[in-house]
Parts: structure tokens; C-alpha cells; sequence
């Protein structure tokens, strides 16, 4: 007579063993028809799952995320069920959830096209409105493998073989087809059906090089047809927005098979680059951080002695000179410690905000590489605090307000917190990092700031807050970190002399707002579709001329508003005033000020923005006016 326990506290009893599905049945109808699966006693089960002794049991529905994750993978062996019953002699391998969707590999010697997705997916939709019951059958190893083998499933049998000897080996079948999986899976294909197949790609058995080159198709699967639709914009929204399309047409940078992973900047884009360099200086020196700047090239024993060298030495480019062993700087940390131990410090001089524009190289994969968003070469907005204990939690929430100032200058209000806690592998006692993980919920909560953790997430040094923002089109993107490290600065021989006399060491705080200007400027392209809030274009206004007549003052325009600190060009080519207009409009530009003889004899010039709305005839002191209000603004307002 098993008693279940759901997740309010109440409890049902049954006279008999029940299944996941009989107790949502036994809630009630609705719920019994959009139970996906269980957690029972902890465990997510199929809906067939027999409760047979007491156990807590919390129903799964499509509105959970583990829910959006069954559906993903059942839509994974749909996709494997139709493919292999429109292209005989394919073989299964993976196909696990993703981000968004799932993916599965085949074994062909077919070449999928666009066309044969089309096929793929209105066969899926048939198997959505057949119904079939899905069913888990457990078997033994070498059922599984003599059942894989003789169907010619040599990659299954490949998957079994590797798995630890006593496992259980779990099938499950819809209709004649099935599949290896440990489940759960929703209890039939009509659960299914809000599903798109988005593309094919190359994919080397097990990631390695070495081994059979296979077929991935992709697909997206959702709750319902109007959350697929509202992904499949965002997806379209993200196309047009891409930052190597925009990054060309507005001419800001380029990267060519010759540097891999590193950036070529152009004038436009290195203008953005420097706006925002210069304002994170200018901020950071209001927030008592005292800029400094350290080598590229360090001794490998220093990568050593900091621990990085055993965590990331893959990760690192390395050289040989004078018969000793250099690494390209990785990350700033370890050299900033070196700068803090350059005469002894006292409690009175903590905390010591050190910040630095650190530029870094990182060996990253040749496949990861996109664009300026995942490159080798990168410059951070670095900075780290050399505190006390007690100081910790102050200095983190100081930080917190300063990052939600810096985000929302930039235009982001959505932001997104997470503490990510020990990881297995990590340098420093239990205790250190009972204590640094405190500091940082404290913090959290002392702001009032909702937080999820992030169980094994943190850094080898020490836990950490992270940051991320969502946006226009609803993207996530994790940007700011603040850490606490109790362990490097021991490590590195940081010492300072405490109020009673003593020598202590340190705790430093590892922080970052931006993360790499590579990525955050990628982000911005994305984020504002090339039309970037004034105080960032490259360039703010342009003067253009009807007739030559105009030339002179409109470069006296030019200059006057250069003198002031904008950014602004003259166009005077012999070209008609719509063509110049046209172009500037398509190249982003806030302002386009138009000169005619009108213009010259009153001194004006008729103001335009780059949305099309026409402001009218202004003379230079207003337009001036008007400009300094629109940058002052920042990303929080766009005014043009």
C-alpha cells in the first residue's frame, strides 16, 4: 500500500503498486494528460515507472524544464525513427539535447540535402499523428549487443561495449523501431509535433579527427507551436543581426586564415574599441582602481607556481628562448600579484584596486572560433582587489551597483545572477571555500538580488558570481564575474602587514564587467543591429553639401564640431543629396546635416536623423546642444 508524497506535502495512498501516470491521473484528468514523467524519490522516471513502497513524486509537464528537455530527446529518436525508415541501411549513433534543440548523427554514405530534411520532417509529423506508444524494455549487455548486431547497429554496439560492466541496459522501442537510451522519454510520439529541422552538418565519430567522418542533423523542438515560432524569429532576428555580416557592411573589422582567431580592426570598429576603452578607464579611476599594465611574455615557472599551467597548460601558447620556457599570457591574475608584491603593503593600504586592459591568448580550437565572439587573441577589462576578509562582502556589493551603472550606460536592464560554487577539482581548504562562497551569497542577498547557484560551477581557485545579460531578442549572454580566491595570493607570496604586526596574505577578488571587448563589442553589433547609440558611432555626424557652393561652410560646420570632441565628416563629392543621404542612412550615422544655400546665409544647418525623422533647421550652438545631450545619455536613452 504505497504512500506518495507530492511536492505540496500532501500525501495519496494507493492499494496497490501504482505507476507515475495512474497518480497524475488520480490529481486529475488535465494533469494525467500532459505528464511527460516523474521524479520519484529523486529520480526522473517514465510515466510507466511502478511505485511499488512509499516515495516522494513530483509530476513532469512541458512546463518544466526537464519537461522541455524529454521532449527534446524524444524528438531526437523521432528524427532517428524517420530517417532510417526513409533511408534503409543508415546507422543510429548519438543524439543528445542541446541548447534549444538536439542533434543526431548517422552513419551514410548519403549526403543529405535540404530536400531530404523537408522529407525527414513531414515524416516526423506523421509519426506525431500516429500516436505510437513509446516503451522501455530493460535488457542485459549481451542481449543489447547480439540484438544491435544484428540489425547492423555497429555504433550502438560500439556504445555498449564501453559501458561499465554490470549497468543496466535500458531500450526504448516505439512501434518496430527503437533505441538505446536511459530515458525517460514522453510516453508516446503524440506528445511530439512542435519540432523544426534546422540543418546538416559534419561530425567526426566520438569528436575525434581520427575516426569516421558522420552526417548531423539538427533540429529545434518546443512545448508548443507558438513557443517554435517565437524561437524560429529569434533565430531569423539573430541571422540579420550577426556580427560578421554587419561588422563587413559597416566596415568595422575583418579576420583572415592568416591569424587565426585574432581581429584586424578597421578605423570605424577601433573607434568603438577606444570609446569604450576610455570610458571603462574613466570609471574604473571614479571607483579607486589605479590602472596598470603587465608583460605578455612570462617565465613558465610563474604559470606553474600559480597553478594554470597544470589547469590550462593545453590552453596556452608556448616559446623557448635562452634555453628557458615562456607562456603568452593566458590571463592577467598571476602578473598582478607581482605588482602587489612589490613592497611590503600594509592593512592601511587595502583594499588596492589594480585594473588593467590585459591583452591574452588562449590556444583556442580552430572549430570554436566565430567571428570576434570566440577568438585567441583578446583584451579584458581586468581588475583585482587585494582585500581582508571583512572587506569582502562590502567591496562585492560596491561592485555589483558599479557593474548595474556600466550595464545600463551600455543599454542592458535585464541582468541574471548566479553563484558557481566548488568544482572537484580545486586548489585551497573546505573551509576557505565555505567561507569565500558565504561572502558571496551575502552579498547577493545583501542587495536583494535573486540568484540561482550553480553546483561545481566555479573556477579551481575559488567560487564565483556571474553575470549575464539578456537581449533585445532574448539572448543570454554571460559577461561580469566577481571571484574571491583565497589560495593565489599564498601561492604567489602576497603578504601584508596586519593591524596587530602580523604577516597575512590577502584575499583577492578576480573581477571583470565586460569580460573581453572582443566579445562585448560582437554582442553590441548584435544587440542594436549595427545602429549603435550615439556616444558609440564611430561617427556622430556627417556635413553634406547640395552643390559646391556649400563646400566651405560645410567643412567650417565640420570643424567647429570637431573642435568640440565629435566625431564628425564632410561629404562633399560631387554627388546628388539623396545619394549622400541614402548612403549615410544605410551606414548607421545618428546625425546627417544638410548645408544648402538656405543653411549659408543663416548660418544652419537642417538636421536629420539616421531613422529618417527630419529635426528641422538648427543653428550650431543648438545642434551642439542637442549632440552633448544625445552622448551624455549613453546607451540609456537613444534619442536618434
Amino acid at each position: 500500500m504505497p504512500v506518495v508524497t507530492l511536492p505540496d506535502g500532501s500525501q495519496r495512498s494507493f492499494e496497490n503498486p501504482v505507476t507515475v501516470h495512474e497518480v497524475a491521473a488520480d490529481i486529475g484528468p488535465g494533469l494525467a494528460k500532459a505528464a511527460l514523467a516523474g521524479v520519484v524519490d529523486g529520480r526522473e522516471r517514465d510515466t510507466s515507472y511502478v511505485i511499488e513502497a512509499d516515495a516522494s513524486l513530483s509530476i513532469i509537464t512541458d512546463r518544466d524544464e526537464a519537461g522541455l528537455d524529454i521532449i527534446r530527446h524524444s524528438t531526437a529518436h523521432l528524427l532517428a525513427m524517420a530517417t532510417q525508415e526513409l533511408f534503409p541501411g543508415v546507422q543510429v549513433t548519438i543524439g543528445p539535447v542541446i541548447e534549444d534543440g538536439f542533434y543526431y548523427d548517422f552513419a551514410t554514405e548519403h549526403s543529405f540535402t535540404p530536400e531530404d530534411l523537408a522529407r525527414i520532417e513531414a515524416r516526423m509529423q506523421e509519426l506525431v499523428e500516429q500516436d505510437i506508444p513509446v516503451t522501455r524494455i530493460v535488457t542485459s549487455r549481451e542481449k543489447a549487443i547480439e540484438l544491435f548486431r544484428s540489425i547492423g547497429e555497429e555504433y550502438k554496439v560500439q556504445i555498449i561495449e564501453d559501458l561499465p560492466a554490470g549497468e543496466e541496459i535500458s531500450l526504448y522501442k516505439q512501434g518496430d523501431w527503437g533505441d538505446l537510451c536511459r530515458g525517460p522519454h514522453a510516453p508516446s510520439t503524440g506528445k511530439l509535433g512542435a519540432f523544426k529541422l534546422t540543418k546538416v552538418a559534419g561530425a567526426y565519430w566520438r569528436g575525434d579527427s581520427n575516426n569516421e567522418m558522420l552526417q548531423r542533423i539538427y533540429g529545434t523542438a518546443w512545448a508548443n507551436k507558438k513557443q517554435l515560432k517565437q524561437y524560429l524569429h529569434r533565430i531569423e532576428e539573430a541571422e540579420k543581426r550577426d556580427h560578421r555580416k554587419i561588422g563587413k557592411k559597416l566596415d568595422l573589422f575583418h579576420t583572415q586564415e592568416e591569424a587565426p582567431g585574432m581581429v584586424f580592426w578597421h578605423p570605424a570598429g577601433w573607434s568603438i574599441y577606444q570609446t569604450i576603452e576610455q570610458y571603462m578607464r574613466d570609471q574604473q579611476r571614479l571607483q579607486g582602481y589605479q590602472e596598470i599594465k603587465t608583460p605578455q611574455l612570462v617565465d613558465l615557472s610563474l604559470w606553474e607556481k600559480s597553478g594554470h599551467a597544470d589547469k590550462f597548460g593545453d590552453d596556452m601558447f608556448m616559446l623557448k628562448s635562452d634555453e628557458r620556457d615562456f607562456a603568452v599570457k593566458p590571463m592577467n591574475c598571476p602578473c598582478h600579484v607581482q605588482v602587489f608584491n612589490q613592497g611590503l603593503k600594509s592593512y592601511r593600504d587595502l583594499p588596492l584596486r589594480l585594473a588593467e586592459f590585459g591583452s591574452c591568448h588562449r590556444n583556442e580550437p580552430s572549430g570554436s572560433l566565430h567571428g570576434i565572439m570566440r577568438v585567441r587573441g583578446f583584451v579584458q577589462d581586468d581588475a583585482h582587489i587585494f582585500c581582508t576578509e571583512a572587506q569582502i562582502q562590502p567591496e562585492v556589493s560596491t561592485f555589483i551597483d558599479f557593474l548595474h551603472a556600466v550595464y545600463a550606460d551600455f543599454g542592458f536592464s535585464d541582468v541574471i545572477y548566479r553563484l558557481s560554487t566548488r568544482p572537484e577539482q580545486r586548489v585551497g581548504t573546505d573551509e576557505d571555500w565555505d567561507r569565500a562562497e558565504k561572502a558571496l551569497a551575502d552579498a547577493l542577498n545583501a542587495q536583494d538580488l535573486p540568484w540561482e547557484e550553480l553546483p561545481g560551477e566555479g573556477a579551481f581557485y575559488g567560487p564565483k558570481i556571474e553575470f549575464s545579460l539578456k537581449d533585445c531578442i532574448g539572448r543570454v549572454w554571460q559577461l561580469g564575474t566577481i571571484q574571491v580566491d583565497f589560495s593565489m595570493p599564498g601561492r604567489l607570496d602576497a603578504q601584508y602587514v596586519a593591524e596587530d604586526g602580523s604577516r597575512q596574505v590577502p584575499v583577492m577578488l578576480h573581477r571583470a564587467i565586460l569580460g573581453s571587448f572582443e566579445r562585448f563589442i560582437g554582442i553590441l553589433i548584435e544587440h542594436y543591429e549595427g545602429v549603435f547609440p550615439t556616444w558609440l558611432a564611430p561617427t556622430q555626424a556627417v556635413v553634406v553639401n547640395i552643390t559646391d557652393k556649400q563646400a566651405e561652410y560645410a567643412k567650417t560646420v565640420e570643424d567647429s564640431l570637431k573642435n568640440k570632441g565629435f566625431r564628425v565628416i564632410s561629404d562633399l563629392r560631387n554627388e546628388k543629396i539623396g545619394f549622400k543621404i541614402r548612403e549615410h542612412t544605410i551606414q548607421k550615422v545618428p546625425y546627417i546635416l544638410v548645408v544648402g544655400d538656405k543653411e549659408v546665409e543663416s548660418q544652419t544647418v537642417a538636421v536629420r536623423a539616421r531613422r529618417g525623422e527630419d529635426l528641422g533647421s538648427m543653428d550650431l550652438n543648438a545642434f551642439t546642444a542637442h549632440l552633448t545631450q544625445d552622448v551624455g545619455r549613453r546607451g540609456r536613452i537613444t534619442m536618434a
